[in-house]
């Protein structure tokens, strides 16, 4: 089955939250243990600015999405997305992941982003090679960066420099 990545709009706020609530139970994805209402994905889609929100559909449903978020809120900053991507609990390991990240790369870059950054846990295996299949490199380790349930945890950083921009290489 094919799937298909456009920009997300108001209306998939149901389907975006379903999905991201089922990557706040699973407890590998996030520190967050408050689930998401539509509502506040709704005021999310509607605050992102220059910022990218996309969703996967696949046989007319929604089954992944992905956005960037402020890195930090200084102006010299204002180039670097943080990026989330979350894939449903049926469609996982099916290259959805792979479809948002890859459109995400060109839109993000398309917007004069330089640079995507994200945390991800260590044991988040799927995610730690989707990153690098596409080019990004994990650069640290945040020690102890936060706790869930009760539970200090360790995030890798990974970051991609978008085409055209400098890279430390």
């Amino acid at each position: 089955m094919t799937v298909a990545v456009r920009p997300a709009t108001v209306a998939d706020a149901d389907s975006i939250a379903e999905i991201y609530n089922q990557g706040i139970e699973g407890r590998v994805a996030t520190f967050e243990t408050d689930p998401r209402t539509a509502a506040q994905v709704r005021d999310h889609l509607e605050g992102m600015g220059n910022h990218v929100a996309l969703v996967a559909v696949r046989d007319g449903e929604v089954v992944g999405f992905a956005w960037t978020s402020p890195y930090r809120a200084r102006a010299c900053y204002s180039g670097i997305g943080e990026f989330s991507v979350y894939v449903g609990r049926e469609t996982r390991r099916s290259g959805v992941g792979r479809a948002l990240l890859t459109r995400l790369l060109a839109d993000c870059e398309a917007r004069g982003f330089w640079k995507l950054v994200s945390r991800i846990f260590p044991e988040n295996t799927a995610s730690r090679l989707l990153c690098r299949s596409l080019g990004f490199r994990e650069v640290g380790i945040y020690q102890r960066h936060g706790r869930l349930d009760g539970d200090w945890r360790d995030v890798i950083l990974v970051e991609r420099h978008l085409a055209g921009q400098p890279t430390m290489e």
